[in-house]
């Protein structure tokens, strides 16, 4: 096995990982399930239309979950303990939907030495270019 500072030492400035994923149907129910999430903004299609949007709308936290997704492939390959140390500053500055093929850049970005923690920006994006999340996500090496 990797040494923990061997490990963080592959986590370098400049890497960068995509993910793709198309939202389904059984997503956002799935989802919904799991976490009990029924709003109506994920769920009724009828009371949806009558909305700015028109029809549902992804859940914010599942598009977290296809962050977290990138988080993990980035890591691939590598030996050692490397946990999710948290996201910061998420936002959602446009809807994802139904149908949406979401793709997801993960960059590192900062390196704390001392902590043996690395920062990535995620960023969320359709195939219509529409930036739907946004965050940094900070990735911890632990002995």
């Amino acid at each position: 096995m990797a040494s923990a500072k061997e490990t963080f030492a592959a986590l370098t400035i400049g890497k960068k990982v995509e993910v793709h994923k198309t939202v389904g149907e059984t997503d956002i129910y799935l989802f919904a399930g799991i976490t009990g999430d029924f709003a109506r903004n994920h769920v009724d299609e009828e009371f949806m239309r009558r909305t700015r949007y028109g029809r549902r709308i992804a859940h914010g936290a599942l598009l977290v979950g296809y962050m977290s997704r990138a988080s993990t492939e980035i890591c691939a390959g590598l030996d050692g303990t490397i946990v999710s140390y948290g996201f910061e500053k998420i936002r959602f500055p446009a809807a994802a939907f139904i149908g949406d093929t979401v793709t997801v850049t993960y960059e590192i970005v900062e390196r704390d030495e001392v902590a043996m923690k690395a920062f990535s920006r995620v960023t969320c994006t359709t195939q219509h270019g529409d930036v739907v999340a946004v965050a940094t996500h900070i990735l911890k090496v632990v002995e």
